[in-house]
C-alpha cells in the first residue's frame, strides 16, 4: 500500500525536508581536506536539534550517527569517523530528519578538492540521474518509469547502477512502500498518484555493480574498490508535477532536478 498524503501532510514532510536542506548547506561549507566526518556529524546533529527536530538515522536499527558519511568506495551507510578527509576524496552525505512525527531524507556527493576526470563524470551522471528520476515522477506514470530514467543516464554516461539499493516511500516512517529500483524497463509497477511522497536516490559506481558490507554491518563499499556517488531528493507527486521537498543544495543540483 502506497500512502497518499493530504496537502497539509505534504507540508509537514516538507518542513522536515527543509531542515535536511539546511544541514546539507551547513555541511557543504565545512567539507574540506583536513576536516573529519565525525566533526561533520556533530555539526549535523547540532543543526537538526537547533530546529526542534531529531536526527532520523541516529539509533535507527542501531545506526550510531546522525549522518551517513560514505567516502570514496563506500557507496552507502558509512560511519562518520575521526580520520581527516584528504584532497581528492569523494564524500557522500546522507541526512534524515524527524520533525513532529514526519520524516525528510536527502543526500549529496561532493568532491574534497580536485577530482580525477572520471570521478567528475561519475558525480555529474549521478546528479543528472536524480534530475531525470524526479522529472519522471509524474501522476499516472508507472513506478518503473523513474527507475528507467535513472538507469538510462547511467548507461549513457558509462557508469554503473548499484542495484542492491534504491529509493523509497517516506512520510510517517523513514522508509515506506514502495521500493524504487534504480534500474528496469519502463511502464511497469503501480501507477503514480497525486499525494504520494517518495525519496529518489540514484547510487552509481565507476566500476562493477557488486558491493560488500563491512564487519560493522552497515558500511557498504564497492567490491572492486571503485568510487561511488549518491544523490537523493524527497519528492511529492502533485497535480502540477513533481515537487522537490528537499530544496536544492546548489545551483547544479537545481539544474539537474
Amino acid at each position: 500500500m502506497i500512502a497518499r498524503r493530504s496537502p497539509d501532510e505534504i507540508e509537514a514532510i516538507r518542513a522536515a525536508c527543509q531542515i535536511v536542506s539546511r544541514v546539507h548547506g551547513a555541511l557543504a561549507e565545512r567539507i574540506a581536506p583536513g576536516v573529519s566526518t565525525a566533526i561533520l556529524d556533530e555539526l549535523a546533529e547540532e543543526t537538526i536539534r537547533s530546529h526542534g527536530a531529531d536526527p532520523a538515522f541516529k539509533g535507527y536499527h542501531g545506526f550510531p550517527a546522525s549522518i551517513c558519511a560514505s567516502v570514496n568506495d563506500e557507496a552507502v551507510h558509512g560511519f562518520p569517523r575521526p580520520d581527516p578527509l584528504q584532497e581528492g576524496d569523494v564524500l557522500c552525505v546522507d541526512v534524515g530528519v524527524r520533525l513532529n512525527g514526519w520524516f525528510g531524507d536527502g543526500a549529496f556527493t561532493l568532491a574534497v578538492g580536485e577530482l580525477a576526470a572520471d570521478v567528475e563524470r561519475l558525480l555529474r551522471a549521478t546528479q543528472q540521474a536524480l534530475g531525470a528520476g524526479v522529472r519522471a515522477a509524474v501522476a499516472d506514470k508507472h513506478l518503473s518509469d523513474i527507475s528507467h530514467a535513472v538507469e538510462t543516464i547511467a548507461n549513457e554516461a558509462g557508469v554503473t547502477v548499484i542495484q542492491e539499493y534504491g529509493g523509497h516511500g517516506i512520510g510517517r516512517e523513514l522508509h515506506e512502500e514502495p521500493h524504487i529500483p534504480n534500474h528496469g524497463a519502463p511502464g511497469r509497477g503501480p501507477r503514480l498518484q497525486v499525494g504520494q511522497v517518495i525519496a529518489i536516490e540514484p547510487i552509481f559506481s565507476l566500476g562493477a555493480p557488486e558491493v560488500v558490507v563491512d564487519e560493522d554491518g552497515w558500511t557498504t563499499r564497492t567490491k572492486d574498490g571503485s568510487a561511488a556517488a549518491h544523490f537523493e531528493h524527497t519528492v511529492a507527486i502533485t497535480k502540477e508535477g513533481p515537487r522537490m521537498l528537499t530544496e536544492p543544495r546548489t545551483a547544479t543540483i537545481a539544474a539537474a532536478g
